[in-house]
């Protein structure tokens, strides 16, 4: 009788599994990673600057394929991160700017780009090289000025997919 008990907790436990799962989608993020100095718009979320959806419990998630542009990594989820009136605080900066990466599961890196609009104001390679918990990076910013929302990539080296994270800054 105890092994009907254990096998029908068992076979329960493997028909539950998936769908609690679906019903805590803060749980299930596979974790990965984010800017989170200056505050990243995610992390804006996750600290509670600003009010948002989703993100807020799990900022590192915002993966996409390589070489979009938008601040979500073209996820339809993370869409509010895209919304430039949202009210996301702009960091006070000079032009050289150091971005700190926190990660929560370290992936190969093929390297680290930062945009200002269609701009690449930066990449540091990442030498396929899994990274420490935390990476900083000096970016140059000279010759933009005022209210700028820099957009940082963090390109995997094994598969096809980067991580992306927006910052506003107020460069002076």
């Amino acid at each position: 009788m105890k092994a009907n008990r254990k096998l029908v907790a068992a076979a329960a436990g493997v028909l539950l599994a998936p769908v609690l799962v679906l019903v805590n989608p803060a749980g299930i993020a596979s974790a990965h990673g984010y800017v989170n100095s200056p505050a990243s718009r995610q992390a804006q979320c996750a600290q509670g600057t600003v009010s948002c959806g989703d993100i807020k419990y799990e900022p590192q998630s915002v993966e996409g394929p390589k070489g979009l542009t938008s601040c979500n990594g073209g996820n339809a989820q993370f869409a509010e991160l895209n919304d430039n009136n949202k009210g996301w605080n702009a960091a006070p900066v000079g032009t050289t700017v150091t971005f700190t990466w926190t990660f929560t599961a370290r992936h190969s890196t093929a390297s680290y780009d930062y945009y200002i609009g269609s701009e690449k104001v930066a990449s540091i390679p990442g030498n396929n090289q899994q990274p420490p918990e935390t990476v900083s990076h000096q970016v140059d910013l000279s010759g933009h000025t005022g209210r700028q929302t820099v957009l940082a990539v963090w390109n995997i080296a094994d598969t096809a997919n980067a991580f992306y994270s927006c910052i506003d800054l107020q460069v002076g």
